[in-house]
């Protein structure tokens, strides 16, 4: 989720990501949705008050950066569930600068539905004032060009349990009830321990915060390695919310966590299982078209100043193995 604010080195300090979002969600009924899980261990307790939009197909823009990892989630669970007719897709380019994201590669360098350049005029338009990062996905109101929520997580789940009577027919089932609580679990710790540890290790501000960030990174990968020895998907025989939660993270350990992040004990390629998990999802319908290389190695090591200064961009790694038969 391209944090502006937040993705920077604080020398001395550990790296803590703020997790305050716009709580609006789009739901079918008014008021909150009955069923709690959140998978990333926000918001304990269950499902939190916050204002509702009506579900309404063709009123709705998800703005979804492909180069980030936590907007790819979200142009993942749209296609899978067969969304694309109901809610538009505007893709911001890979390289912003410490404002916002925005439509470089459009057009005019403008979003042809919402007529902005930057998503943070949409965010303005609701919140002149807002204070925080300019975070994508976002969805926003077409007829206002206002932000509806930025939520990332409640988007995703939103987008499988409010939007049901418009989805294809026999979607995925991404959040399965007969294993919801051990899926949640799975979840909390793929995302403390892996989406957000590499960033945990990419900015950490000391030593020891790296180092620990490290070792956790790599424990919980061991893990993964080992829970998927002997099935399919996390959570078995199909594929769920979970997997796409952490697909997104190790498609593109090798191109930029294993360098610009410091993530180096080991490549994803040298981790037989979860490589082999991560070629099997990446060749499935619905994800590796979602993956551009080109703009994820951009977007890292371009707007990661405080990281790497001179924006210059590796050659490597030989990334042909995802597409090779």
């Amino acid at each position: 989720m391209g944090v502006m604010s937040a993705s920077y080195v604080n020398s001395g300090e550990e790296y803590d990501r703020d997790m305050r979002y716009v709580p609006d969600r789009i739901t079918a009924e008014p008021g909150v949705s009955a069923d709690p899980y959140r998978g990333e261990g926000y918001h304990r307790g269950g499902a939190i008050e916050a204002p509702t939009w009506p579900v309404e197909p063709g009123r709705y823009r998800l703005v979804a950066a492909p180069a980030c990892p936590w907007a790819n989630r979200s142009i993942i669970v749209r296609g899978l569930l067969g969304l694309e007719d109901v809610i538009s897709l505007g893709k911001p380019g890979p390289v912003h600068d410490e404002s916002s994201w925005n439509f470089h590669l459009d057009p005019g360098g403008v979003d042809p539905v919402l007529g902005i350049e930057r998503v943070q005029q949409a965010y303005f338009a609701r919140f002149p004032d807002y204070p925080r990062g300019i975070t994508v996905p976002a969805i926003v109101d077409v007829p206002s060009g206002k932000l509806v929520t930025n939520d990332f997580p409640w988007i995703t789940h939103d987008l499988f349990f409010e939007w049901r009577d418009h989805q294809r027919p026999d979607p995925p089932d991404l959040w399965p009830d007969d294993c919801r609580e051990e899926m949640e679990e799975v979840m909390q710790r793929v995302f403390t321990d892996v989406n957000n540890g590499v960033y945990r290790c990419g900015f950490a501000g000391t030593q020891e915060s790296y180092a620990e960030a490290h070792d956790r990174l790599f424990a919980a990968l061991d893990w993964l390695e080992e829970r998927l020895a002997d099935r399919r998907y996390l959570m078995g025989d199909a594929i769920t919310e979970a997997d796409i939660r952490l697909f997104t993270t190790l498609v593109r350990f090798d191109a930029v966590y294993h360098g610009h992040f410091k993530c180096n004990r080991n490549k994803l390629t040298e981790m037989p299982v979860l490589h082999a998990y991560t070629r099997d999802l990446f060749r499935t319908p619905g994800f590796g078209e979602t993956i551009d290389f080109d703009q994820i190695k951009a977007h890292y090591y371009v707007c990661h100043t405080d990281i790497n200064p001179s924006r210059i961009i590796p050659r490597g790694p030989d990334l042909s193995l995802w597409y090779d038969a």
